[in-house]
Protein backbone atom coordinates (compact mmCIF):
# COMPACT_ATOMS: atom_id res chain seq x y z
CA UNK A 1 0.00 0.00 0.00
CA UNK A 2 1.40 3.36 -0.57
CA UNK A 3 3.18 5.15 2.35
CA UNK A 4 0.63 7.91 2.38
CA UNK A 5 -2.04 5.28 3.15
CA UNK A 6 -0.04 4.17 6.40
CA UNK A 7 0.78 7.36 7.36
CA UNK A 8 4.45 6.83 6.82
CA UNK A 9 4.90 10.11 5.25
CA UNK A 10 6.86 13.45 6.38
CA UNK A 11 6.92 16.68 5.41
CA UNK A 12 8.82 16.74 2.44
CA UNK A 13 12.22 18.80 2.59
CA UNK A 14 12.18 22.74 1.37
CA UNK A 15 14.33 23.04 -1.57
CA UNK A 16 17.59 23.28 -1.07
CA UNK A 17 17.55 21.17 2.17
CA UNK A 18 19.93 18.10 2.68
CA UNK A 19 18.30 14.59 1.61
CA UNK A 20 16.02 16.29 -0.88
CA UNK A 21 16.05 14.22 -3.94
CA UNK A 22 13.65 14.84 -6.60
CA UNK A 23 10.70 12.38 -7.29
CA UNK A 24 11.49 10.72 -3.91
CA UNK A 25 9.67 10.93 -0.14
CA UNK A 26 10.43 9.55 2.72
CA UNK A 27 8.67 7.56 5.25
CA UNK A 28 8.64 9.22 8.53
CA UNK A 29 9.43 6.32 11.01
CA UNK A 30 8.89 6.60 14.68
CA UNK A 31 12.53 5.33 16.48
CA UNK A 32 10.68 4.79 19.81
CA UNK A 33 9.77 1.52 18.11
CA UNK A 34 13.10 0.10 17.25
CA UNK A 35 15.64 1.66 20.62
CA UNK A 36 14.86 -0.94 23.29
CA UNK A 37 15.88 2.64 25.81
CA UNK A 38 13.80 4.77 24.00
CA UNK A 39 9.96 5.59 24.70
CA UNK A 40 6.73 7.27 22.92
CA UNK A 41 7.41 10.34 21.01
CA UNK A 42 4.48 12.17 23.21
CA UNK A 43 6.33 10.82 26.35
CA UNK A 44 9.63 12.49 25.29
CA UNK A 45 7.40 16.33 24.48
CA UNK A 46 6.01 15.66 27.84
CA UNK A 47 9.38 15.15 29.74
CA UNK A 48 11.22 17.70 27.64
CA UNK A 49 10.53 20.54 30.47
CA UNK A 50 11.38 18.00 33.32
CA UNK A 51 13.76 18.21 35.43
CA UNK A 52 17.13 17.36 35.64
CA UNK A 53 16.08 14.53 38.87
CA UNK A 54 13.60 13.05 36.28
CA UNK A 55 16.34 12.52 33.47
CA UNK A 56 18.73 10.83 36.04
CA UNK A 57 15.83 8.40 37.34
CA UNK A 58 15.16 7.52 33.51
CA UNK A 59 18.75 6.58 32.90
CA UNK A 60 18.94 4.44 35.52
CA UNK A 61 15.57 2.24 35.14
CA UNK A 62 17.55 1.62 31.49
CA UNK A 63 20.31 0.97 33.09
CA UNK A 64 18.62 -1.75 35.55
CA UNK A 65 16.60 -3.06 32.31
CA UNK A 66 19.83 -3.70 30.87
CA UNK A 67 21.69 -5.35 33.89
CA UNK A 68 18.30 -7.30 34.15
CA UNK A 69 18.70 -9.00 30.80
CA UNK A 70 22.55 -9.69 30.94
CA UNK A 71 21.97 -11.67 34.16
CA UNK A 72 19.34 -13.62 32.94
CA UNK A 73 21.20 -14.32 29.45
CA UNK A 74 24.20 -15.57 31.58
CA UNK A 75 21.78 -17.77 33.42
CA UNK A 76 20.49 -19.36 30.48
CA UNK A 77 24.21 -20.12 29.16
CA UNK A 78 24.70 -21.45 32.51
CA UNK A 79 22.14 -23.60 32.71
CA UNK A 80 22.62 -25.34 28.90
CA UNK A 81 25.89 -26.22 29.97
CA UNK A 82 25.30 -27.87 32.90
CA UNK A 83 22.70 -30.00 31.09
CA UNK A 84 24.99 -31.04 28.40
CA UNK A 85 27.52 -32.04 31.32
CA UNK A 86 24.71 -34.03 32.74
CA UNK A 87 23.78 -35.98 29.97
CA UNK A 88 27.88 -36.74 28.64
CA UNK A 89 28.46 -38.02 32.54
CA UNK A 90 24.86 -40.15 33.21
CA UNK A 91 24.87 -43.53 32.64
CA UNK A 92 22.14 -45.58 33.42
CA UNK A 93 22.10 -47.58 36.43
CA UNK A 94 23.23 -51.08 36.05
CA UNK A 95 22.08 -54.29 38.04
CA UNK A 96 21.97 -54.46 41.51
CA UNK A 97 24.12 -57.14 43.15
CA UNK A 98 23.26 -60.85 43.75
CA UNK A 99 23.67 -63.79 44.85
CA UNK A 100 25.82 -65.79 42.41
CA UNK A 101 24.30 -68.42 40.31
CA UNK A 102 25.76 -71.85 39.95
CA UNK A 103 27.48 -71.24 36.45
CA UNK A 104 29.16 -68.35 38.44
CA UNK A 105 30.66 -70.32 41.18
CA UNK A 106 31.77 -73.11 38.58
CA UNK A 107 33.66 -69.99 37.26
CA UNK A 108 35.62 -69.40 40.35
CA UNK A 109 35.88 -72.83 41.61
CA UNK A 110 37.55 -73.59 38.42
CA UNK A 111 39.44 -70.55 37.95
CA UNK A 112 42.44 -71.99 39.80
CA UNK A 113 43.07 -74.93 37.51
CA UNK A 114 42.72 -73.12 34.29
CA UNK A 115 45.78 -70.97 35.64
CA UNK A 116 47.58 -74.12 36.74
CA UNK A 117 47.04 -74.88 32.75
CA UNK A 118 48.01 -71.68 31.29
CA UNK A 119 51.15 -72.21 33.17
CA UNK A 120 52.16 -68.33 33.05
CA UNK A 121 51.16 -64.60 33.34
CA UNK A 122 52.05 -61.22 33.26
CA UNK A 123 51.99 -59.39 36.62
CA UNK A 124 51.09 -56.01 38.07
CA UNK A 125 50.37 -56.00 41.61
CA UNK A 126 49.81 -52.96 43.75
CA UNK A 127 50.38 -52.97 47.60
CA UNK A 128 48.84 -50.08 49.59
CA UNK A 129 48.90 -46.57 48.52
CA UNK A 130 50.21 -42.97 47.98
CA UNK A 131 53.38 -42.38 49.39
CA UNK A 132 53.21 -46.15 51.39
CA UNK A 133 52.37 -47.88 48.03
CA UNK A 134 54.71 -50.59 46.65
CA UNK A 135 54.67 -51.58 42.73
CA UNK A 136 55.50 -54.92 41.80
CA UNK A 137 56.16 -56.04 38.34
CA UNK A 138 56.97 -59.42 36.55
CA UNK A 139 55.79 -63.01 35.97
CA UNK A 140 54.21 -66.04 37.77
CA UNK A 141 55.06 -69.50 36.80
CA UNK A 142 52.35 -71.29 38.68
CA UNK A 143 53.59 -74.93 36.91
CA UNK A 144 57.23 -74.03 38.14
CA UNK A 145 56.06 -72.58 41.12
CA UNK A 146 58.54 -69.64 40.44
CA UNK A 147 57.56 -65.73 40.89
CA UNK A 148 60.15 -63.46 39.58
CA UNK A 149 59.45 -59.34 40.33
CA UNK A 150 61.03 -55.97 40.03
CA UNK A 151 59.53 -54.27 43.21
CA UNK A 152 59.36 -50.55 43.31
CA UNK A 153 56.90 -47.76 44.37
CA UNK A 154 57.44 -44.50 46.89
CA UNK A 155 56.93 -47.70 49.92
CA UNK A 156 59.38 -50.44 48.37
CA UNK A 157 62.11 -49.79 51.13
CA UNK A 158 64.84 -51.99 51.72
CA UNK A 159 63.05 -54.48 49.59
CA UNK A 160 63.65 -52.49 46.10
CA UNK A 161 65.29 -54.38 43.46
CA UNK A 162 64.54 -57.30 41.94
CA UNK A 163 62.67 -60.60 44.01
CA UNK A 164 62.46 -64.62 43.25
CA UNK A 165 60.23 -66.91 45.09
CA UNK A 166 59.16 -70.02 45.21
CA UNK A 167 55.74 -71.17 47.54
CA UNK A 168 58.74 -72.04 50.33
CA UNK A 169 61.91 -69.75 49.67
CA UNK A 170 62.08 -65.77 48.35
CA UNK A 171 65.41 -64.11 47.65
CA UNK A 172 65.94 -60.77 46.15
CA UNK A 173 68.67 -58.54 45.17
CA UNK A 174 68.28 -54.89 46.84
CA UNK A 175 68.87 -52.22 44.58
CA UNK A 176 68.33 -48.69 46.92
CA UNK A 177 69.72 -46.56 44.16
CA UNK A 178 66.85 -48.16 41.68
CA UNK A 179 64.16 -45.31 40.58
CA UNK A 180 60.81 -45.59 42.34
CA UNK A 181 59.12 -46.21 38.90
CA UNK A 182 58.65 -50.20 38.36
CA UNK A 183 59.86 -51.84 35.01
CA UNK A 184 59.87 -55.04 33.82
CA UNK A 185 62.86 -57.16 35.10
CA UNK A 186 65.53 -58.65 32.45
CA UNK A 187 64.13 -61.74 31.52
CA UNK A 188 67.34 -62.79 32.24
CA UNK A 189 68.47 -62.50 35.69
CA UNK A 190 71.59 -61.15 36.86
CA UNK A 191 73.97 -63.96 38.59
CA UNK A 192 75.23 -62.66 41.52
CA UNK A 193 73.82 -60.19 44.93
CA UNK A 194 70.97 -62.35 45.60
CA UNK A 195 70.16 -63.22 49.33
CA UNK A 196 67.23 -63.64 52.28
CA UNK A 197 65.88 -60.83 53.06
CA UNK A 198 65.30 -60.23 56.56
CA UNK A 199 61.75 -58.02 55.83
CA UNK A 200 58.91 -60.73 55.11
CA UNK A 201 56.39 -58.46 54.45
CA UNK A 202 55.85 -59.82 51.06
CA UNK A 203 55.33 -63.47 51.99
CA UNK A 204 51.36 -62.81 52.53
CA UNK A 205 51.67 -61.55 48.91
CA UNK A 206 53.36 -64.18 47.53
CA UNK A 207 51.04 -66.93 49.37
CA UNK A 208 48.22 -65.30 47.24
CA UNK A 209 49.71 -65.48 44.06
CA UNK A 210 50.07 -68.67 44.39
CA UNK A 211 47.30 -69.81 45.46
CA UNK A 212 45.72 -68.74 42.49
CA UNK A 213 46.51 -71.78 40.66
CA UNK A 214 46.03 -75.39 41.83
CA UNK A 215 45.40 -79.00 39.60
CA UNK A 216 42.22 -79.38 40.95
CA UNK A 217 39.59 -77.50 41.28
CA UNK A 218 37.37 -75.98 44.88
CA UNK A 219 35.26 -78.20 46.73
CA UNK A 220 32.26 -78.36 44.40
CA UNK A 221 30.14 -77.19 47.35
CA UNK A 222 31.86 -73.56 47.00
CA UNK A 223 32.28 -70.96 47.18
CA UNK A 224 29.50 -68.78 48.19
CA UNK A 225 29.72 -65.18 47.10
CA UNK A 226 27.94 -62.28 44.74
CA UNK A 227 27.48 -61.06 41.18
CA UNK A 228 29.03 -57.32 42.09
CA UNK A 229 29.16 -55.90 38.52
CA UNK A 230 30.57 -56.17 34.71
CA UNK A 231 33.56 -54.63 33.42
CA UNK A 232 36.45 -54.61 30.41
CA UNK A 233 39.87 -55.29 31.14
CA UNK A 234 41.96 -55.02 28.00
CA UNK A 235 38.96 -55.05 25.80
CA UNK A 236 37.42 -58.28 27.14
CA UNK A 237 34.16 -57.98 28.81
CA UNK A 238 34.16 -59.56 32.56
CA UNK A 239 32.19 -60.14 35.25
CA UNK A 240 32.99 -59.08 38.68
CA UNK A 241 32.23 -61.71 41.02
CA UNK A 242 32.75 -61.46 45.39
CA UNK A 243 33.43 -64.39 47.12
CA UNK A 244 36.44 -65.69 50.00
CA UNK A 245 40.69 -66.04 48.64
CA UNK A 246 41.36 -69.34 47.89
CA UNK A 247 42.79 -71.72 50.37
CA UNK A 248 46.12 -70.33 51.26
CA UNK A 249 49.66 -71.71 49.50
CA UNK A 250 52.14 -72.78 52.20
CA UNK A 251 53.49 -69.61 53.74
CA UNK A 252 57.19 -68.61 52.77
CA UNK A 253 59.69 -70.14 55.23
CA UNK A 254 59.93 -68.08 58.53
CA UNK A 255 56.78 -65.94 57.78
CA UNK A 256 54.32 -65.74 60.46
CA UNK A 257 52.03 -63.03 59.07
CA UNK A 258 48.46 -64.67 58.19
CA UNK A 259 47.93 -65.70 54.54
CA UNK A 260 44.53 -63.86 54.20
CA UNK A 261 42.64 -67.18 53.95
CA UNK A 262 39.00 -66.44 54.33
CA UNK A 263 39.46 -63.01 53.35
CA UNK A 264 36.71 -61.15 51.04
CA UNK A 265 38.04 -60.47 47.65
CA UNK A 266 37.08 -59.61 44.00
CA UNK A 267 37.67 -60.94 40.88
CA UNK A 268 37.24 -60.09 37.37
CA UNK A 269 36.72 -63.23 35.24
CA UNK A 270 35.99 -63.51 31.81
CA UNK A 271 33.35 -66.03 30.32
CA UNK A 272 36.15 -68.80 29.97
CA UNK A 273 36.82 -68.39 34.24
CA UNK A 274 40.23 -67.09 32.91
CA UNK A 275 41.04 -64.32 35.73
CA UNK A 276 42.28 -60.72 34.51
CA UNK A 277 41.92 -59.04 38.23
CA UNK A 278 41.52 -59.42 41.63
CA UNK A 279 41.51 -56.89 44.62
CA UNK A 280 41.76 -57.68 48.42
CA UNK A 281 42.30 -56.52 51.57
CA UNK A 282 45.50 -58.82 53.26
CA UNK A 283 45.59 -58.62 56.67
CA UNK A 284 49.33 -56.99 57.67
CA UNK A 285 49.77 -55.84 54.10
CA UNK A 286 45.98 -53.84 53.30
CA UNK A 287 44.42 -53.11 50.14
CA UNK A 288 46.13 -55.67 46.90
CA UNK A 289 45.52 -55.54 43.59
CA UNK A 290 46.51 -58.23 41.27
CA UNK A 291 46.11 -57.64 37.44
CA UNK A 292 47.32 -60.38 34.93
CA UNK A 293 48.72 -60.08 31.68
CA UNK A 294 47.67 -63.26 29.93
CA UNK A 295 49.38 -62.38 26.92
CA UNK A 296 52.34 -62.51 28.16
CA UNK A 297 54.08 -65.71 29.12
CA UNK A 298 57.58 -65.86 28.99
CA UNK A 299 59.76 -69.13 30.14
CA UNK A 300 61.78 -67.85 33.65
CA UNK A 301 64.78 -68.91 34.78
CA UNK A 302 65.15 -69.51 38.54
CA UNK A 303 68.64 -67.69 39.60
CA UNK A 304 71.48 -70.21 41.43
CA UNK A 305 69.80 -69.14 44.94
CA UNK A 306 66.93 -71.34 44.03
CA UNK A 307 68.65 -73.95 42.66
CA UNK A 308 68.55 -72.98 39.07
CA UNK A 309 67.32 -74.33 36.43
CA UNK A 310 65.27 -77.77 36.77
CA UNK A 311 66.56 -79.05 33.86
CA UNK A 312 65.26 -83.19 32.69
CA UNK A 313 67.38 -85.24 35.46
CA UNK A 314 68.69 -88.64 34.30
CA UNK A 315 70.94 -91.29 34.15
CA UNK A 316 74.39 -90.45 33.59
CA UNK A 317 76.04 -92.10 30.23
CA UNK A 318 78.51 -94.14 29.70
CA UNK A 319 81.17 -91.40 29.42
CA UNK A 320 79.56 -89.27 32.31
CA UNK A 321 80.20 -92.33 34.66
CA UNK A 322 83.75 -92.55 33.48
CA UNK A 323 84.74 -88.63 33.74
CA UNK A 324 82.62 -89.30 37.49
CA UNK A 325 84.75 -92.47 38.30
CA UNK A 326 88.15 -90.48 37.49
CA UNK A 327 87.00 -87.22 39.69
CA UNK A 328 89.33 -88.29 42.41
CA UNK A 329 92.00 -88.83 40.82
CA UNK A 330 91.73 -85.55 38.82
CA UNK A 331 91.72 -83.13 41.56
CA UNK A 332 94.12 -84.84 43.60
CA UNK A 333 96.61 -84.01 40.42
CA UNK A 334 95.50 -80.51 40.66
CA UNK A 335 96.31 -80.47 44.19
CA UNK A 336 93.76 -77.66 45.23
CA UNK A 337 91.76 -74.73 44.11
CA UNK A 338 90.56 -71.02 44.98
CA UNK A 339 87.46 -70.48 45.91
CA UNK A 340 84.54 -68.08 46.08
CA UNK A 341 82.11 -68.71 48.33
CA UNK A 342 77.95 -67.74 48.33
CA UNK A 343 75.56 -68.83 51.04
CA UNK A 344 72.33 -67.49 52.01
CA UNK A 345 72.20 -69.26 54.75
CA UNK A 346 68.85 -67.52 56.55
CA UNK A 347 66.90 -64.35 57.18
CA UNK A 348 70.03 -62.69 59.32
CA UNK A 349 73.02 -64.37 57.87
CA UNK A 350 74.19 -63.97 54.32
CA UNK A 351 77.61 -65.04 53.68
CA UNK A 352 80.31 -64.13 51.28
CA UNK A 353 84.00 -65.48 51.14
CA UNK A 354 87.27 -66.20 49.59
CA UNK A 355 89.92 -68.67 49.97
CA UNK A 356 91.65 -71.62 48.78
CA UNK A 357 91.19 -75.35 49.16
CA UNK A 358 93.83 -77.62 49.13
CA UNK A 359 92.73 -81.45 48.03
CA UNK A 360 96.65 -83.12 49.02
CA UNK A 361 96.49 -81.54 52.87
CA UNK A 362 92.35 -81.77 52.70
CA UNK A 363 92.16 -78.59 54.51
CA UNK A 364 89.84 -75.26 53.60
CA UNK A 365 90.75 -71.93 54.74
CA UNK A 366 88.68 -68.79 53.95
CA UNK A 367 87.73 -65.18 55.00
CA UNK A 368 83.95 -64.96 55.41
CA UNK A 369 81.73 -61.54 55.83
CA UNK A 370 78.38 -61.79 57.08
CA UNK A 371 76.50 -59.23 54.73
CA UNK A 372 73.94 -58.55 57.51
CA UNK A 373 76.44 -58.18 60.69
CA UNK A 374 77.84 -54.39 59.48
CA UNK A 375 80.58 -56.45 57.22
CA UNK A 376 81.77 -58.53 60.36
CA UNK A 377 84.62 -60.80 59.01
CA UNK A 378 85.84 -64.39 60.25
CA UNK A 379 88.68 -66.64 59.12
CA UNK A 380 87.02 -70.14 58.89
CA UNK A 381 89.25 -73.70 58.70
CA UNK A 382 88.49 -77.11 57.84
CA UNK A 383 90.48 -79.89 57.88
CA UNK A 384 90.31 -83.72 59.24
CA UNK A 385 89.89 -82.48 62.48
CA UNK A 386 86.87 -80.55 61.81
CA UNK A 387 85.67 -77.13 61.48
CA UNK A 388 87.06 -74.03 63.76
CA UNK A 389 87.01 -69.86 63.33
CA UNK A 390 88.40 -66.84 64.31
CA UNK A 391 85.91 -63.54 64.62
CA UNK A 392 87.79 -60.60 63.76
CA UNK A 393 86.28 -56.82 63.23
CA UNK A 394 85.58 -55.56 59.70
CA UNK A 395 88.54 -55.95 57.29
CA UNK A 396 88.32 -52.49 55.13
CA UNK A 397 87.54 -54.35 52.07
CA UNK A 398 90.29 -57.36 52.77
CA UNK A 399 89.90 -60.03 50.35
CA UNK A 400 91.91 -63.28 50.67
CA UNK A 401 92.35 -63.99 54.11
CA UNK A 402 95.50 -63.34 55.70
CA UNK A 403 98.74 -65.63 54.86
CA UNK A 404 100.15 -68.03 56.69
CA UNK A 405 97.14 -68.88 58.80
CA UNK A 406 96.94 -67.38 62.46
CA UNK A 407 97.96 -70.63 64.77
CA UNK A 408 96.34 -70.11 67.69
CA UNK A 409 92.92 -68.20 68.86
CA UNK A 410 90.93 -70.57 67.04
CA UNK A 411 87.13 -71.57 68.50
CA UNK A 412 84.81 -74.31 67.81
CA UNK A 413 81.80 -73.38 69.94
CA UNK A 414 78.40 -72.53 67.90
CA UNK A 415 78.51 -69.56 65.55
CA UNK A 416 76.35 -68.83 62.28
CA UNK A 417 79.14 -69.72 59.91
CA UNK A 418 79.19 -73.12 61.21
CA UNK A 419 76.13 -73.60 58.32
CA UNK A 420 79.34 -73.79 56.06
CA UNK A 421 80.65 -77.00 57.76
CA UNK A 422 78.80 -79.06 55.14
CA UNK A 423 79.63 -77.03 51.89
CA UNK A 424 83.11 -77.28 52.71
CA UNK A 425 83.35 -81.12 53.87
CA UNK A 426 81.58 -81.95 50.54
CA UNK A 427 84.03 -80.27 48.42
CA UNK A 428 87.10 -81.90 50.37
CA UNK A 429 85.34 -85.94 50.35
CA UNK A 430 85.31 -85.57 46.50
CA UNK A 431 89.30 -86.83 46.37
CA UNK A 432 88.36 -89.52 49.29
CA UNK A 433 88.44 -93.24 48.18
CA UNK A 434 86.20 -93.86 45.33
CA UNK A 435 84.42 -89.90 45.45
CA UNK A 436 81.02 -88.93 46.54
CA UNK A 437 78.72 -91.89 47.72
CA UNK A 438 75.18 -92.03 46.86
CA UNK A 439 72.80 -92.11 44.34
CA UNK A 440 73.74 -90.25 41.50
CA UNK A 441 71.75 -88.91 38.60
CA UNK A 442 72.84 -85.87 36.00
CA UNK A 443 70.48 -82.96 36.93
CA UNK A 444 71.07 -80.82 34.03
CA UNK A 445 73.75 -79.38 31.48
CA UNK A 446 74.83 -76.05 32.23
CA UNK A 447 77.96 -73.54 31.54
CA UNK A 448 80.08 -71.95 34.08
CA UNK A 449 82.62 -68.97 32.80
CA UNK A 450 81.54 -69.81 29.73
CA UNK A 451 82.81 -73.32 30.06
CA UNK A 452 80.16 -76.19 29.64
CA UNK A 453 79.30 -78.32 32.72
CA UNK A 454 77.60 -81.59 33.89
CA UNK A 455 75.80 -81.39 36.92
CA UNK A 456 75.54 -84.52 39.13
CA UNK A 457 73.54 -84.60 42.34
CA UNK A 458 74.36 -87.46 44.50
CA UNK A 459 71.37 -87.96 47.34
CA UNK A 460 72.82 -88.76 50.69
CA UNK A 461 71.49 -88.85 54.06
CA UNK A 462 71.94 -85.51 54.56
CA UNK A 463 70.54 -84.11 51.47
CA UNK A 464 71.08 -83.65 47.87
CA UNK A 465 74.56 -82.34 46.96
CA UNK A 466 75.65 -81.31 43.80
CA UNK A 467 78.76 -81.22 41.24
CA UNK A 468 79.28 -78.67 38.73
CA UNK A 469 81.93 -81.02 36.24
CA UNK A 470 83.41 -79.43 33.48
CA UNK A 471 84.28 -81.36 30.19
CA UNK A 472 88.04 -82.25 31.34
CA UNK A 473 86.80 -83.69 34.59
CA UNK A 474 87.83 -81.05 36.88
CA UNK A 475 85.45 -79.57 39.94
CA UNK A 476 84.08 -76.71 39.35
CA UNK A 477 81.46 -75.77 41.78
CA UNK A 478 80.05 -77.63 44.76
CA UNK A 479 75.99 -76.86 45.99
CA UNK A 480 73.82 -78.00 48.52
CA UNK A 481 70.56 -76.74 50.21
CA UNK A 482 70.85 -75.01 53.24
CA UNK A 483 68.47 -75.16 56.20
CA UNK A 484 66.26 -72.30 55.03
CA UNK A 485 65.57 -73.96 51.26
CA UNK A 486 68.20 -71.63 49.30
CA UNK A 487 71.09 -72.67 47.98
CA UNK A 488 74.47 -72.34 48.55
CA UNK A 489 77.46 -72.46 46.41
CA UNK A 490 81.46 -72.60 46.56
CA UNK A 491 82.95 -71.94 43.44
CA UNK A 492 86.05 -73.70 42.64
CA UNK A 493 89.13 -72.50 39.93
CA UNK A 494 91.83 -75.65 40.27
CA UNK A 495 95.27 -74.56 40.10
CA UNK A 496 98.24 -73.82 42.68
CA UNK A 497 97.03 -72.79 45.86
CA UNK A 498 99.79 -71.19 48.90
CA UNK A 499 100.73 -73.88 51.31
CA UNK A 500 97.75 -74.33 54.49
CA UNK A 501 99.75 -75.11 57.27
CA UNK A 502 98.17 -76.72 59.98
CA UNK A 503 97.18 -74.63 62.76
CA UNK A 504 97.39 -75.43 66.60
CA UNK A 505 93.18 -75.16 67.03
CA UNK A 506 92.02 -74.50 70.59
CA UNK A 507 88.89 -76.38 70.87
Amino acid sequence: MPPAVLGLTGPDPAPGEPGRRPGIRRAGVSLGGLDLAGGDPAEDEDLAGATEEAGTARRGTSRRRRITLTALGLTAVLSAVMLVATLVNWAPDGPAPREMTAAERERVAGMRVINYRDLRAGLHVTVGGGTARTDLVGWVDWARQLVYLDVGGPGAGPLRGLAQATPTVLVVRPDPAAVPTPATPPLVPPSDGWRLPADRGLDPLLGLIFALASDRPEPADGPMGRWVGRDRVNGEAVDILEGPLPSAAPATTGSTAPTGEGQAARYWLDPTGRLHRLTANLPGVGPVTVQLNRADRPTLRPVDALGGRPGLPRALSATERDRWRRLPERLRSAGGAAVTLTAPVSAGTNLRGTGWLSWTSGTAYLGVTDLDADGARTLVRRDRTGFTRIEKTPAGGEDLPPMPPPKTGWRADPHPTDALDPLLDAALRTVRGTGPQGSIRRVRGDSLAGTPIDIVEVDTARGPTRYWVDRSGLLRRVELPTRAGAWAQLDLTPGPVPRLTPTDATR
